[in-house]
Formats: structure tokens, sequence, C-alpha cells
């Protein structure tokens, strides 16, 4: 929390074991929380001084996530900043709220990207002057090439979408997850784009986190998210993410200028997706239904702001359960993706240390059955530890770099 790089040496071990199998290069979190944890403008990069002339001495490669959400791992939480969260104890409404009046400070609503109440700054401002201090203290990192990438955190996770599943609040898989739009300021949003007609509020009987499809009236077969106010609504609710998105992407661009590619991370929601309605996407505010291409227009915003897209539903294992469909999914964002012609990266959810697991991503990053040319642009790989590092693991995964440079074996 203190903005210092921990175990030095082992880090320095690792990236040279690293290097030593030709793996490109590797991805850090610049956390809002850690940099600008205790005061507004007052930014501490000094740890990531350090590893960036690590990265240098190795010749590696750095992609950077600009995180502007917390971090509740087992063993390691960071927060928002803490005069973030000063002024949350005073307007409680600057973050994602449910329709129980839950606040969700794990990041904030997109209600203030253009409101002045972070201490006389907009959030949009916020996120830009934090982006802009890095681009400024690293320039000779930029010029030189060791920063590749930088990827903008949109939204919980770091992905671009509202936080509809939270296990502090109770979620569990296969939830649908509850709209998060309660904030006066999304209320305001809602309000203003609903005009005079009585559809100021957002529907009454989607459920709770845990519930079905089939359990309410909004998500069941024929249920209210075809009517004209289900499509009002949820047009709505889709559109103030891609918005958030379009905003943010957009000052990215100015601030890292052309040199520097950007991308933005989306989730991988595959639960419900067998589903007319595929719920647990409409939460997430991905306006996906089984009449209704959601993902074509968030490709469209990315193309439009020059940013790549970095999905995260990367393994292509089988959901028996919940009318997943992990493979229908990774499809349709893949290819709504490379048809609008920006490119597509992922990374892995879970630990793999398996050659069977390899293949899967491999088969991923460039589908046989695939009749154009589409393929990963960058593929990262979670987590850098003591496990991969392990001989047979470590054995498997230098075969799986080849593979993924090309080399048959």
């Amino acid at each position: 929390m203190e903005c210092q790089l921990v175990d030095f040496m082992e880090i320095y071990d690792q990236l040279e074991d690293l290097d030593s199998i030709n793996v490109d290069g590797v991805t850090v979190v610049a956390w809002w929380g850690i940099v600008e944890a205790d005061n507004p403008r007052q930014y501490n990069w000094s740890g990531y001084e350090v590893l960036l002339k690590m990265l240098e001495d190795r010749n590696l490669k750095l992609q950077v996530v600009m995180a502007f959400h917390e971090y509740g791992g087992k063993d390691v939480y960071i927060p928002l900043p803490k005069w973030i969260k000063e002024i949350g104890e005073e307007n409680p409404d600057i973050y994602f709220t449910d329709r129980d009046g839950r606040r969700n400070p794990e990041t904030l609503t997109w209600g203030i990207d253009e409101e002045r109440v972070l201490r006389g700054r907009t959030a949009l401002e916020v996120y830009v002057e934090f982006m802009k201090s890095f681009r400024i203290e690293f320039d000779e990192f930029f010029k030189n090439g060791v920063i590749t990438k930088i990827e903008v955190g949109l939204g919980a996770c770091g992905e671009l979408r509202y936080p509809s599943y939270p296990a502090k609040h109770g979620w569990e898989y296969p939830g649908i997850g509850e709209f998060q739009c309660y904030d006066k300021y999304l209320k305001k949003s809602l309000e203003k784009a609903a005009e005079s007609r009585a559809w100021s509020s957002p529907p009454d009987d989607a459920g709770c986190y845990n519930s079905q499809p089939q359990d309410t009236g909004l998500f069941c077969d024929g249920g209210g998210y075809q009517t004209a106010y289900g499509s009002f609504f949820l047009n709505w609710y889709s559109k103030c993410l891609i918005d958030h998105a379009d905003r943010v992407l957009a000052m990215a661009k100015l601030v890292f200028s052309k040199r520097t590619p950007i991308a933005a991370k989306l989730s991988g929601i595959p639960w419900w997706y067998k589903s007319d309605s595929h719920a647990a996407e409409l939460t997430a505010g991905y306006y996906n239904t089984a009449t209704r291409e959601g993902y074509a227009p968030i490709a469209s915003m990315l193309k439009k702001n020059k940013t790549a897209l970095n999905f995260t539903c990367a393994e292509l294992e089988g959901f028996p359960e919940a009318m997943a469909d992990h493979e229908g999914l990774v499809s349709q964002v893949l290819n709504a993706a490379w048809d609008a012609g920006i490119p597509v990266a992922s990374e892995s959810a879970l630990p793999c240390h398996d050659r069977q697991g390899y293949n899967k991503i491999l088969e991923l990053a460039k589908p046989r059955n695939d009749p154009g040319d589409g393929h990963l642009s960058a593929f990262t790989y979670h987590w850098l530890n003591d496990d991969l590092f392990e001989k047979e693991n470590f054995r498997e995964f230098e075969l799986f770099v080849k593979r993924m440079h090309g080399v048959k074996r």
C-alpha cells in the first residue's frame, strides 16, 4: 500500500526465467487506490519505476492496467483511495447502488462521470489526470518501447460491466444478479431519458441476486424484457455502459497518443446464455438476448476509439447447469470484435498447468474452424506464482509459449 515492490530478488529471478523461454512481457496493474491513496493529485509511482527498470534490464515488455476499482483477493485488499472513501461517507451516491439501497464501494457509478462531486472534479477528470500522471512519469519507457499497451479499467474488476453479481451482497453462482442503477445520479439519468412517460423507474419484477430467469416477471420466457418498457429500460441501461466507455476511452486515446495501443476488458458471462433473455448478461449491462445482438454495439464503440478488446472468458469449459454456453458466448463476442476489425486479446481466468488446458487456450487463440483470419493478438497468463515455476509445470508452460509463438513443438 506504500507502492513498494515486494520480494525484489524473487521477482527479478522469475523475470529472468520468463525471459529465458521467450515470454514477450508481463502485465501489471496500476492501482488508483495505491498511487493516489491519500490526497487528490498526489501520485506515488515509486514501486512501478523499480519494476519498469527491472523489465528494461531483462528486455521484457509491459502492458499496464489503469485500475479504478478495488481489489479484494484472498490475501490482499486494495480499496479505492482514502480520500474517495471520505467523500463516499458524506455522499454514498457516488457508488453503484442496488434496489435495496446497498452501496458497492468497489467502483464509482458512471452517473458521476460528469458531475463535480469529487472535491471539485468529475470522475472522468480524476481518471484522466491519473492516466496523465502515469504517461508523464514514465515517458522514457513509452519512447523506448518497454510499455507496449495500456488497458483502461472501465468498471467492476476493471471490466466494462456493472457490478451486478457481488458476492459481498450475497450473490452466488448462477444467480442472475441485480440492476445497479439506484444511485441518485443514474436515477436522474433514467428520469431524463423517460421524459414524460411513466417509465422513470427500474423494473420491479427483476428478481434478486440469486433468482433464476423463470422465477421473475422480467426475464422469464415471454417476460417483460420483450415489452416496449423493457426494451426502453434495457436500451438506457446498456447505453449508460457504452457511453461511459466512450467518454473514458476517448480521453485515454488523447493521453497516450497514437503510438500506444489502448485496450478495454469485457467480462464473459456464460450462465443463462441459452435462455431467451440472457438475464445475467442484461443485469451486467450487456443488452444481448436470443433475438438481439448485444456485443456489436460495444465492438463498434471500441472501433471508434481505436481500442482493442480483452475478453476474460478464455477457458473453453462446459457448464451443464444454468443453461450456460461458454463456447457460444466466446464465439459471439470474438466474432463481433473481428467483424468490427478490432484486435482481440485474452487472459486466463483459472490456474492452468497441464497440456489439456493449454490446448484449449491455443484453440481459442487461432480457431481451426474459423473461416476468416480470426486470432488473438495477445494472451496474458494468470498468475506469476511459485506453482508456475515447479519443474514439470514450467516445462509445460515453456512448450505452451513456443506453440503460442507458432512453433509446433
